[in-house]
């Protein structure tokens, strides 16, 4: 950590996931909340002030009060930056399969909305600010990178199954790590990237009205104007009438964002726009 500090990095995401070892356990995680913390102690100790740590909502048989013992935790930590995600449960996977056998129980979709709008409100209670669909900070804090990748701005990732973005090409490094070394060290470092998307106009005008929806704040329609040339209210007026009607966004005369309705339904709202 002291190197990653002595080189300009200037910013750590951990990743707690919750306090209850329980969970932890049950979810395949192979660390505790003793070590969590051990891990942010480390890290300020390097020199480390700007450190996020990622949470999660909806996970097998987690309670309402495993989220409050979670944030009150996160929250006496003292961390300038909190990211909460809600559980993908992803095809073809371990926890696919214990689910469907019953062996552990999601909550149902209240319960997790329920969830998020709690940590929604205790995190705003102490301070953070919600200015991303998944992410709250106190104030100055807002993560730079993140942002970046919301507003479609380029970036580079280092490491085996780092992504990057660079002249409208969406591409990763194979996350063999073995590989990933062997072709650095022969000099073929051009195998260790996998091209996973070649943008045109289309796809990039629609990819920035569902990265913008992300944000609280949602699409500037100046920026997005001076961007592409064009108006969003023209490109997308039919998606837009129809999520105005469904009351999953708002349109004044400089944004379009998610309506409350809308950050619970997101996913339906980004769908529009694919």
């Amino acid at each position: 950590m002291k190197k990653y500090h002595e080189i300009g990095i200037n910013r750590l995401s951990i990743g707690l996931q919750s306090s209850n070892d329980n969970l932890l356990k049950e979810i395949g995680r192979i660390h505790n909340y003793e070590q969590f913390v051990q891990t942010i102690n480390f890290a300020r100790m390097a020199g480390f002030n700007n450190i996020n740590a990622d949470a999660m909502i909806g996970l097998p048989n987690q309670t309402i009060y495993d989220i409050e013992d979670t944030l009150e935790k996160l929250i006496n930590l003292k961390l300038n930056h909190i990211s909460v995600y809600s559980l993908i449960v992803e095809p073809n996977t371990k926890m696919e399969k214990i689910i469907e056998e019953g062996t552990y129980k999601l909550p149902d979709e209240e319960m997790e909305r329920y969830m998020y709008w709690y940590t929604k409100r205790k995190l705003e209670e102490n301070g953070y600010i919600h200015y991303e669909i998944s992410n709250f900070a106190k104030e100055g804090y807002n993560s730079k990178h993140n942002m970046d990748c919301w507003n479609q701005k380029e970036y580079i990732g280092f490491g085996a199954g780092a992504s990057s973005y660079e002249n409208n090409v969406r591409y990763s490094n194979t996350d063999c790590i073995e590989e990933y070394i062997k072709n650095i060290e022969n000099n073929e470092e051009t195998k260790n990237v996998i091209v996973e998307e070649e943008q045109d106009e289309n796809s990039k005008m629609s990819e920035y009205m569902i990265l913008g929806l992300r944000k609280i704040e949602g699409v500037n329609i100046k920026e997005f104007t001076q961007t592409f040339g064009k108006s969003p209210i023209h490109i997308f007026n039919k998606e837009l009438k129809k999520l105005v009607k469904e009351g999953l966004i708002s349109v004044s005369l400089n944004n379009i964002k998610l309506t409350k309705k809308g950050l619970d339904l997101a996913n339906i709202v980004w769908e529009e726009f694919i």
